[in-house]
């Protein structure tokens, strides 16, 4: 009588983990809110491309990428850097706000755009997704 576990195919690696559908969230939340504006003024609206948000958008694009790789280990590190270099980013450019307007006396007249709102969100969702790996251990 033949083996049956012998004729079995080998099993498959799964590509999503635990953590997937959270980093995909975030990075595409950190990636969009990088080409929104990031500063209302009364003349206009400033593109977070056009400063920092292209390092958010960098980091982004590493969040959907490690979100794609089976491993945990790199599935923390691709949640947890992009998460806490897009919160920098973020906090650094709301103390610049907070700072022009102080110096400058115009409260109110720079407020934070949709896009630096976005991009605080992705950072949140991604530092949270990094940290629930890292506890499901």
């Amino acid at each position: 009588m033949a083996d049956i576990a012998s004729t079995a195919a080998p099993a498959r690696r799964r590509i999503r983990h635990a953590g997937s559908v959270g980093m995909i969230v975030g990075g595409l939340l950190a990636l969009v809110g990088s080409l929104l504006p990031w500063v209302i003024t009364p003349f206009g609206s400033l593109s977070g491309v056009a400063g920092p948000g292209l390092w958010t958008l960098s980091v982004a694009f590493l969040a959907i990428a490690g979100a794609l790789l089976p491993y945990r280990k790199v599935a923390i590190a691709h949640s947890l850097i992009p998460g806490l270099v897009v919160a920098a980013i973020v906090g650094w450019q709301v103390a610049r706000l907070i700072s022009l307007s102080a110096s400058t006396g115009s409260w109110g007249q720079l407020m934070p755009g949709v896009g630096l709102v976005m991009a605080a969100g992705g950072a949140v969702v991604l530092i949270r997704t990094g940290m629930r790996l890292v506890s499901l251990r």
